[in-house]
């Protein structure tokens, strides 16, 4: 484990943002951060960052990528602590974005960073997503936007998320992402205004 430094107190709160391909999360973020001035972080803007870097690091996450494994868990950790601690002495609240991906990954979180606040779930059946996929598609030129690649990812994002959402109950907003934007951002403010109040 690369987890040696200890995290300093957090006192801001830290939501996790959950939601499949295509469900709008990053609409979503962008608004939450223009409007409470929270830090946005996802994970695999880190994952990119680090490894455009070339950093040792980065070049270790290159060869795992390219021999198409997972990234090991401690590594998305560490590097989602570094940018919390670097961020923290100016930030309002954190937005982890695409964290955690699996049940595992939020229990080792909030054991070696924080306990999470409040978890944002984006909730769109499959057709929606698939839908919404394929319609980026069409502009995106993503290798990863064909319905058979899409359909896969959205399979292997419900099996993994409904373990992450059923682990914490207490803390969970379903939030229906079928209706449009500005709904889901209503709905939204309600439950952050009362974090932040």
């Amino acid at each position: 484990m690369h987890l040696e430094a200890p995290v300093p107190e957090i006192k801001v709160p830290i939501i996790w943002v959950l939601g499949g391909p295509g469900s709008g999360k990053g609409t979503q973020c962008d608004r939450i951060v223009a409007k409470y001035g929270f830090t946005h972080l996802s994970s695999g803007d880190l994952l990119r960052a680090e490894v455009s870097s070339g950093s040792p690091r980065g070049k270790e996450l290159t060869a795992i990528m390219e021999r198409g494994e997972l990234v090991p868990m401690e590594v998305v950790l560490d590097l989602l602590k570094e940018a919390i601690i670097k961020a923290l002495p100016d930030s309002k609240g954190f937005l982890i974005d695409g964290y955690p991906r699996e049940k595992e990954q939020g229990i080792l979180f909030e054991k070696n960073i924080a306990p999470v606040n409040l978890v944002l779930f984006f909730d769109a059946s499959e057709n929606t997503l698939v839908e919404r996929l394929l319609g980026r598609a069409k502009t995106s030129g993503r290798v990863d936007d064909n319905e058979e690649t899409i359909k896969k990812r959205l399979h292997t994002f419900n099996t993994h998320n409904d373990q992450v959402v059923q682990q914490y109950p207490d803390k969970l907003k379903k939030i229906n992402a079928e209706r449009n934007v500005d709904d889901i951002f209503a709905e939204v403010t309600t439950y952050l205004d009362l974090l932040v109040a």
